[in-house]
């Protein structure tokens, strides 16, 4: 399949709508990006998404490379009175999503710690692919219906967190009865795991300050530790996406929907099934936001028991919350005009501009943070979100470095290395459970995030803020 490219402005590029496609699809991305954006999977992956039902407009942000049904980086705004909802546009880790914790700990203080720290963070948070917290005593069903509103309730955390988490941490549309009892018992032991993957815990330090009018008012400021979290809703989601990605490929026919890709299964967004999918997504992305803030409270744990400090002292606010594969109900404007959407992101980030009502009130001017984790070798960024944004990607901006190798091909490069000794020259402790993900997950494995972020920037859709260095990694 060729695809035939454009270039609208240096940061901006168009796939031309054909007879098979509903709307043009749109890349962000730098000319040299395109050119290894072109070797993977991930544009054909986007043109498919023009052509479902409904669609409004469908876009990839730099990160882009592909995944299952829609790629990972794409954005697609879906009309919400005739358009459809795809579990591969939200993808199997639902409401995988990165939280940053800012501290009033410098850099120096910490150092001499950052041994302790790791190894407590490591043995209190467990990590890898089928980790379980059978010790934590959980109301499972209270998480769904809930999500960190419930955790906070139960003492892991404070209100202010709440307030500084997407959606305030609990999407209300959850029905328990649309979750199957093998989702439930996947997620049964899960809170306060990490999983594996490219999911981490990071500890940094602010390397860079960029904009410091927007960095005092999201309370970052140079030498400062911070904590990066990035996990989500563990088994209980991936089985919800695989329980409906099934359900719908059995109905598809008789809807009389046409899909260019089994992987890009869907239903209209009013049908029983599609209604019953955006619930029990819903309740993996509660599920998802309490796994987060309950880890988050341990975090905190942590570094008291370690540093024999108080909270106060230790200033461990949560900067915000984000989810990076979700679909969610938005109101935006379209020629002038409100429209509301379904807008996909999967393996992309809310970027909501100034003065949205949806961001907390300490924002209001700056805009939304941000968060755009890099690989664990070299860098992650903290951004804004712009009103340019909004008119341009429905608040929506890149959500990480994104994949330049496959897992397999990342496994094959680090033959003969040792990834871990290159981190620890770089000044990067890491911990982690398996040679296999360490491996993966090796810096060389992802693009460029700073790069990624210069795109963004120069597109408009979010403005940088700070960088951070990491210090000290755990892996699953």
């Amino acid at each position: 399949m060729k695809i035939e490219i454009n270039s609208l402005t240096d940061y901006l590029f168009e796939i031309p709508k054909t007879d098979a496609m509903h709307v043009p699809a749109q890349v962000y991305a730098s000319q040299s990006m395109i050119d290894k954006i072109r070797q993977d999977g991930g544009l054909r992956q986007l043109v498919h998404m023009t052509m479902l039902p409904g669609i409004v407009k469908a876009m990839a942000m730099p990160d882009i490379h592909s995944g299952y049904g829609f790629p990972i980086g794409g954005v697609a705004a879906f009309d919400w009175h005739n358009g459809v909802i795809s579990p591969g546009g939200v993808g199997y880790d639902i409401n995988c999503g990165v939280r940053l914790i800012r501290s009033l700990l410098e850099k120096e203080a910490i150092m001499p710690h950052m041994e302790m720290i790791l190894n407590t963070l490591f043995q209190q948070i467990p990590s890898g692919a089928g980790s379980k917290k059978k010790k934590l005593k959980a109301d499972l069903e209270s998480a769904i219906k809930k999500g960190s509103q419930w955790a906070v309730k139960k003492g892991y955390g404070e209100q202010r967190d709440i307030e500084f988490t997407e959606e305030n941490g609990c999407m209300p549309d959850v029905n328990l009865e649309t979750i199957s009892n093998r989702a439930l018992q996947r997620g049964k032991h899960q809170l306060c795991t990490l999983g594996g993957g490219n999911h981490f815990l990071e500890i940094g330090v602010v390397e860079k300050i960029f904009d410091p009018v927007i960095a005092r008012t999201f309370g970052l400021f140079e030498n400062q530790i911070t904590v990066l979290l990035h996990t989500g809703s563990r088994g209980l989601g991936h089985q919800i996406a695989d329980d409906y990605v099934n359900a719908m490929l059995k109905r598809i026919a008789k809807e009389n929907i046409s899909l260019p890709n089994s992987t890009l299964a869907c239903m209209s967004i009013h049908s029983t099934i599609a209604m019953k999918y955006y619930a029990a997504m819903s309740g993996a992305a509660n599920f998802a936001w309490a796994n987060r803030q309950i880890i988050t409270h341990f975090v905190r744990e942590v570094f008291q028991y370690v540093l024999n400090m108080s909270p106060r002292d230790l200033g461990m606010d949560l900067v915000y919350d984000l989810s990076h594969n979700i679909a969610k109900k938005e109101q935006h404007i379209i020629d002038g005009k409100p429209h509301t959407l379904c807008i996909h992101r999967k393996g992309a980030t809310r970027a909501f501009g100034p003065n949205h009502r949806a961001i907390p009130i300490d924002y209001q001017q700056s805009g939304q943070p941000v968060i755009v984790p890099g690989d664990m070798g070299n860098a992650s960024y903290v951004l804004a979100g712009t009103q340019a944004a909004m008119e341009k990607s429905f608040g929506s901006a890149c959500h990480g470095a994104g994949r330049i190798l496959s897992r397999s091909a990342a496994k094959r490069a680090a033959k003969g290395r040792s990834i871990a000794e290159e981190l620890q020259a770089n000044g990067v402790q890491i911990r982690y459970r398996g040679r296999s993900t360490l491996a993966e997950e090796m810096p060389d494995a992802y693009k460029n995030v700073s790069d990624v972020v210069d795109v963004i920037e120069k597109s408009g859709i979010a403005k940088k803020v700070a960088r951070l260095k990491p210090l000290g990694v755990i892996k699953g």
